[in-house]
């Protein structure tokens, strides 16, 4: 099937209290391990490009990799730019076959993350394409996008439902205590101010850096409303370190398919293990309404 928009899922999974995957993918091993995985667990998935990947891939491959991966697929398969930094770049992804952009305005006064994400709506929702803004800045490392502890700001539940009114916009990235990149202890969410944002708001809730927070935090925020579940460093920890095993077994392995399959394998059971606890095994069995 063709790369479908990601507001369809996002729904489906808002009607069933579950939470669609969306993977990062850096290379054509991760593109084939983000479905694979989806195929095995009969689930709908999102690939996601980010800045990084896009710089180091280019994203016309990337588009031409979810393209075809989708096209072999036996499940919905989504395109999505994660952390877009400017209305050229989403027109890029636009132009090569992104399904869906999130447009990352929140290190804006609110005024300014308004007009941009409704700049970029206007553009692309005549294209049928999904958009995704974010309130609030979620602390870490997103590649060159970098937030301080010190300036990571929760998502203000008034704000929230103040930029939904005034965009219409198709899902929201919140701040409530994840982060991106990997974490020092335990995050801790704040799940009160969860429970205030999807009080005032009706548009799918996103959930940003979610590789190590604990699988019951995870489906607790899903319970309490969030419709997609971002997940970056899990799947890059399991790729290096299966190819650093075996080339610490083979040094002397010249051949990348040999240290690349591996990785490609053990990058699709860190996915399958995610989509089951997002609640998504078996949900493209019957097919969904991704209108």
């Amino acid at each position: 099937m063709s790369l479908v928009p990601v507001t369809g899922l996002l729904r489906e999974a808002q009607r069933g209290h579950y939470a669609v995957g969306a993977f990062n993918c850096n290379n054509m091993e991760i593109v084939q391990a983000i479905v694979a995985a989806a195929e095995a667990e009969q689930a709908p998935v999102i690939i996601q490009a980010s800045q990084g990947a896009i710089k180091y891939a280019g994203v016309d491959y990337i588009g031409a990799l979810a393209r075809l991966a989708a096209e072999r697929a036996n499940v919905p398969v989504a395109l999505h730019l994660d952390h877009g930094t400017g209305f050229a770049q989403v027109m890029q992804c636009v132009r090569n076959g992104f399904t869906s952009v999130m447009i990352d305005g929140s290190k804006l006064p609110l005024p300014d993350n308004i007009a941009l994400t409704n700049k970029v709506i206007e553009a692309v929702r005549p294209l049928g394409l999904s958009v995704e803004a974010e309130l609030g800045k979620i602390g870490g490392t997103e590649d060159d996008i970098s937030v301080t502890a010190r300036d990571a700001l929760f998502t203000d539940p008034e704000e929230a439902a103040e930029f939904v009114r005034a965009t219409g916009v198709d899902s929201l990235a919140v701040a409530i205590g994840t982060a991106h990149g990997r974490y020092q202890g335990v995050p801790k969410l704040d799940y009160e101010r969860l429970r205030r944002i999807t009080a005032r708001v009706s548009v799918p809730i996103v959930l940003h850096g979610s590789s190590g927070v604990p699988d019951e935090a995870i489906q607790e925020a899903i319970a309490l409303g969030v419709c997609k579940v971002n997940i970056d460093t899990n799947i890059r920890e399991a790729f290096v370190s299966a190819a650093r095993g075996v080339l610490a077994e083979n040094p002397g392995e010249i051949d990348p398919r040999k240290v690349l399959g591996p990785a490609r394998e053990a990058a699709t059971e860190v996915i399958r293990g995610k989509i089951r606890i997002f609640g998504t095994c078996g949900k493209a069995r019957n097919g969904l309404n991704i209108a």
